[in-house]
């Protein structure tokens, strides 16, 4: 039986602490000759204050080299942070065409679940650091508001559209939110500072005290009993002297309408609806029959501006195209179809007489899905027209 040379691959996580390696790694390590491209890195200094040598890489890292290193024996390569993907790869496809060595990918270390949010603070770190970015540096609380209040509308913008891609990008937006006003109060002196580790634990803590059915003996039948639940916890740690207290009084109209509604509903008061005659009184009023209803106005609402917005557009291209016809020459078909855009455009204008009632209509019954443009690019269409800025 032909003996096999061993070539061995120690890779570990740069997110983790030097040093913490899995026991089948440090065995490798103690198995024979030890090489790293770079034995000054963190790890390899670990590694080597516990007694075991790192060698510098044979011929500048040149797997073959490497491969001679174990002739008739084992050799262990400790890979640097990134895993040596390119020596990696290259000794791979050389073990794979000799017949008398082996190799083996031992994994020191891995990334646990949520690892690389490690990556988030240290991009953080460097941007505010000084050699930085200008921009960043600049920054405070009061001037990345906006910013949130963007990215939060374009989040609830891909929910809507139900696009997990443009999901996926906005809520990394966000999380740049959280992570650079957390940097931000990691600045200041004490007692104010706190960092992102503060914000985490507050909010596992809060998590834990709020499911006692999870974290606790608490018992629960459904949902609903969890709901309740957690309003009973909610206000025995608040101690408020207003059921209002804690209600955003910046977020839009509809949305405030509803919420003091429902925190007065869930006290037991009843209140009437502001008697009057003005928009804001009927406005507040149709909000309640909403809440009553268990329809979330703001949602509503939006649906219906959303189904105005396409309506438009489909107006729009049936009156651009009954132009271009137009320049052409008419013909049978096209004054058929300009008839079509000028019923479309007078939709459109009796939805707006009408209200939204009268949009949800046109969405809802006379609405050409190809007219309207769906499966284009929304925002960027809207940004076009006057939108918020562009941001992420």
């Amino acid at each position: 039986m032909v003996a096999v040379d061993r070539l061995l691959v120690v890779t570990w996580s740069p997110r983790l602490p030097v040093g913490v390696l899995s026991w089948p790694a440090w065995a490798a390590l103690r198995s024979g000759p030890v090489h790293a491209l770079d034995p000054a890195n963190a790890q390899a200094e670990a590694v080597q204050a516990t007694g075991i040598e790192i060698r510098p890489a044979p011929a500048g890292g040149d797997p073959a080299a490497f491969r001679e290193v174990a002739r008739h024996g084992t050799a262990v390569w400790l890979a640097g942070p990134d895993g040596d993907p390119g020596f990696t790869a290259a000794l791979t496809e050389l073990v794979a065409a000799d017949q008398e060595a082996e190799l083996e990918i031992v994994a020191g270390s891995w990334d646990p679940p949520g690892a690389r949010l490690l990556d988030v603070v240290a991009v953080m770190d460097r941007l505010r650091s000084p050699g930085g970015c200008p921009w960043d540096a600049e920054q405070t609380h009061q001037t990345l508001a906006p910013y949130l209040l963007e990215e939060s509308y374009e989040l609830l913008e891909a929910i809507e559209e139900d696009d997990l891609t443009h999901l996926r990008e906005e809520l990394g937006d966000v999380l740049l939110q959280v992570a650079f006003h957390s940097r931000l109060a990691e600045e200041r002196p004490e007692p104010q500072r706190w960092s992102i580790d503060d914000v985490a634990a507050d909010l596992v803590a809060k998590l834990v005290r709020r499911h006692p059915h999870v974290f606790a003996e608490r018992a629960v039948t459904g949902a609903a009993e969890v709901a309740a639940n957690w309003e009973e916890i909610k206000a025995a740690e608040k101690r408020r002297g207003s059921v209002t207290d804690g209600v955003p009084l910046g977020q839009p109209a509809l949305a405030l309408a509803a919420k003091l509604q429902r925190r007065a509903q869930k006290a037991g008061l009843d209140i009437a609806s502001p008697v009057a005659d003005d928009v804001g009184a009927r406005l507040f009023a149709l909000t309640g029959e909403a809440v009553a209803a268990g329809v979330e106005p703001e949602a509503a609402l939006r649906a219906t501006a959303r189904a105005y917005r396409d309506a438009v557009r489909a107006a729009e291209e049936a009156q651009a195209g009954q132009g271009d016809r137009s320049a052409e020459g008419a013909s049978p078909a096209g004054g058929a179809e300009a008839g079509a855009g000028g019923a479309a455009a007078a939709r459109v204008k009796g939805a707006a007489a009408a209200g939204l009632e009268g949009a949800a209509a046109v969405a809802g019954a006379e609405r050409d899905p190809v007219a309207a443009g769906e499966g284009t690019e929304p925002v960027e269409e809207f940004r076009a027209g006057g939108g918020a800025p562009a941001g992420g």
